[in-house]
């Protein structure tokens, strides 16, 4: 059970888009690639992390030939993207309230 709990723990740590989305200043998020900026202008709270990885996509034409920095062969938004799938999930009931009162987060 401990490795378990350890396990989504460490899931939710290394999803930087659910991260960077869970509670945004000011209810506003900064949603750009290598200076190019998505054409997204709010993005919903609930599964917020996946949202984000798919407003880095849609954006500026560049920014679909160069997904960044890789592991191996799989580009680190695939594994980042995964890894956001999960801690969404996980934080499903805080993200619906928050949904609920606040709204959608938007995009600068």
């Amino acid at each position: 059970m401990k490795s378990i709990v350890l396990l989504l723990l460490s899931s939710l740590c290394f999803s930087c888009a659910t991260v960077k989305t869970i509670d945004p200043v000011n209810n506003h998020v900064q949603i750009e690639h290598r200076g190019k900026e998505s054409y997204c202008s709010e993005i919903p709270r609930i599964y917020s992390g996946l949202v984000y990885n798919f407003c880095l996509l849609y954006g500026e034409p560049s920014r679909v030939e160069n997904l960044g920095s890789r592991f191996g062969n799989v580009p680190f938004f695939v594994i980042d993207t995964a890894f956001s799938v999960a801690a969404d999930t996980i934080v499903i009931p805080y993200t619906a309230v928050q949904q609920a009162s606040k709204g959608n987060i938007k995009v600068n």
